[in-house]
């Protein structure tokens, strides 16, 4: 815990203080980094944000449609796409994809001792190292949740257009009665959240490997599940502070 407050620490020194003290971060470093961790993240996050529209869908149609009440499936794939699905199954994609990568990647220069090198020729490991995949990460995991929103929205529609003979502009216009701004905020709010969370223990894994390859292995392992239970509970907490006051 110590270490992972002290990384929080220096970022924030990073990102906000030393710029103002001629300190800069470079710029190229952040976009390779969105790239890695966002950009080639973009198919799985696509087809696991239309799954998650369809079954949503087809789940909810089959309990309404006893009801009569299949009208409301849009209103229903909206808000829980907004609110809680979106942002956590797509936090949980890029835990497994990129959060992995990075625990992996530093952990492997841990043991290889780059790091070492880097702090011999006066360059600070987190300026050059953690800072552009923690800003990559901030900026990513959001426009990747807004992105599987619509994704998701467009895989219920798909349910609902051709297995309920719902009209495109019915759809749309439930899914946007349904949902206010607050939902999307509060989505997008809860992903940069989780962003701060998963990139911080994976390179605080990687940072603290010890044991050579087999170390690697294990802080990897820790790394995702660390993120994953931090992401759940947050998302818990963020829940209740949002919906329940």
């Amino acid at each position: 815990m110590k270490n992972f407050l002290r990384l929080n620490a220096s970022l924030l020194y990073w990102v906000l203080v030393a710029p103002f003290k001629g300190q800069l971060f470079k710029i190229s470093p952040i976009f390779r980094q969105m790239v890695f961790i966002g950009v080639r993240a973009t198919p799985m996050v696509a087809l696991t944000a239309f799954s998650i529209g369809v079954t949503l869908a087809m789940q909810a149609a089959h309990s309404l449609q006893q009801l009569g009440a299949e009208i409301y499936v849009p209103d229903l794939v909206m808000v829980t796409l907004l609110r809680e699905m979106g942002p956590v199954l797509i936090a949980v994609i890029v835990i497994g994809r990129s959060g992995s990568a990075v625990a992996a990647e530093l952990g492997t220069m841990k043991v290889s001792e780059e790091i070492e090198a880097l702090e011999v020729m006066a360059i600070n490991p987190i300026s050059y190292l953690i800072v552009p995949r923690f800003i990559a990460m901030l900026i990513m995991l959001p426009a990747l949740t807004v992105l599987g929103n619509y994704i998701g929205v467009f895989g219920g529609w798909a349910v609902c257009y051709f297995a309920l003979d719902v009209t495109t502009a019915g759809y749309i216009l439930r899914a946007l009665q349904s949902a206010d701004t607050w939902d999307l905020y509060s989505g997008i709010i809860k992903s940069a959240v989780f962003a701060w969370l998963i990139i911080t223990i994976a390179c605080n894994a990687g940072l603290h490997v010890e044991g050579g390859a087999e170390g690697v292995g294990q802080a990897t392992t820790s790394a995702v599940v660390q993120s994953l239970l931090a992401m759940l509970v947050t998302n818990a907490i963020l829940t209740a502070l949002f919906f329940f006051n």
